[in-house]
């Protein structure tokens, strides 16, 4: 078995929806044969990662069909993850993509949208951190039982201290609640507020990642705009629920980013509580706040739909025992988060093949 006709062998291996063989795209790499053994690693797109147990079955079929059914196949996987950067852009240098969770209302779920979804993204096999940027009402050190927790400081080589997020289940996470106490009432004005914000970003030892979410306030206001200035967003996600009220709050999340002087890409809408299901009817659903209203204004706004998260009464209970549902054994509801990030994961690669690279925008204060 030599590297040519084992390359030769894969050459039929197609992922599913792409015209190019693994082969062709160059993902084959590190072809080890001792003896019958064969090894290999294909390097997979981000996007791409859903496909494992596919090409692995695939790849061992190729081979033995090849070269017998005695050969042993040993498939490994790595996991690429595209960029929109510029060398010039030195604000979190090691951060591939900034994703900013947004919506125009309070109580849409976005926390915990934010938060499972950073989990849903870790477990494809992603670097991911959190940023909690909602200074007022924090809520990631609850959901993820860290309250009372401080983060550590270090120096840099040039002297400079930095925060060091804090690690959780394999995310890297940061929240002003990490740093005062959860029973005082943080009363900043805008600007101080806005100053804490870019702390976070530029004093935090965010490292190398895959993925930066960003769980942002409700609303559009300093926050939002302190962030878009300070950081080159790939995107940002909307979520909402299906009633009339949260949908019209949606719309201005949504107009606000697509703003000529902000203009940063909308990866798409999430819509959470999508429908209630009761532990003791797992089958059932009850749509409670109306049918696919997300889905709806999506296709009205000609944006992505990324999906829908049911309401399960062990969400709630995961959130206020500091262990997100996506750690726990509820696979219903993982399954839609998963669904969701693995949506998330190829919306964001076709931003970043499709777009140029986002600048952080300029604002003129009059």
């Amino acid at each position: 078995m030599t590297d040519q006709e084992i390359l030769e062998a894969l050459s039929g291996v197609v992922i599913p929806g792409e015209t190019k063989s693994i082969v062709q795209s160059n993902y084959i790499t590190d072809i080890f044969v001792n003896k019958r053994n064969l090894f290999f690693t294909i390097k997979l797109p981000m996007k791409d990662s859903t496909h494992k147990g596919f090409l692995n079955e695939q790849s061992e079929t190729a081979i033995k069909n090849a070269f017998g059914n005695d050969v042993n196949v040993h498939v490994n996987f790595t996991v690429t993850t595209s960029s929109a950067r510029t060398l010039e852009q030195t604000t979190l240098p090691g951060v591939k993509n900034i994703i900013a969770v947004v919506s125009g209302k309070g109580g849409v779920g976005k926390s915990t949208v934010s938060a499972n979804l950073a989990l849903a993204l870790r477990e494809s096999g992603a670097t991911v951190g959190l940023l909690d940027a909602d200074i007022y009402g924090p809520s990631v050190p609850i959901m993820f039982g860290v309250r009372g927790k401080r983060p550590m400081m270090r120096e840099t080589e040039n002297g400079k201290g930095v925060i060091v997020p804090l690690d959780r289940y394999g995310l890297k996470l940061m929240s002003i609640g990490l740093l005062v106490d959860d029973k005082n009432a943080v009363v900043w004005r805008g600007p101080m507020a806005s100053s804490a914000i870019k702390q976070f970003i530029t004093d935090v030892d965010w490292g190398e990642l895959d993925y930066l979410v960003i769980d942002m306030p409700p609303g559009t206001g300093d926050i939002h705009l302190t962030i878009m200035q300070t950081v080159p967003v790939t995107g940002v996600i909307v979520v909402s629920t299906p009633q009339d009220v949260a949908l019209a709050d949606a719309k201005k999340g949504i107009a606000m980013f697509g703003q000529a002087q902000i203009n940063v890409p909308i990866i798409g809408l999430v819509e959470n509580m999508s429908w209630f299901t009761p532990a003791e009817l797992p089958d059932n659903k009850y749509y409670i706040f109306g049918k696919e209203g997300g889905k709806k204004l999506a296709d009205e706004y000609d944006i992505p739909f990324l999906g829908q998260i049911p309401i399960v009464q062990s969400i709630r209970e995961g959130g206020d025992l500091g262990v997100p549902v996506m750690m726990s054994d509820e696979q219903i509801v993982k399954d839609a988060f998963l669904g969701f990030a693995d949506t998330v994961i190829r919306e964001v690669g076709a931003r970043n093949e499709k777009l140029a690279p986002t600048k952080p925008i300029e604002i003129t204060e009059r």
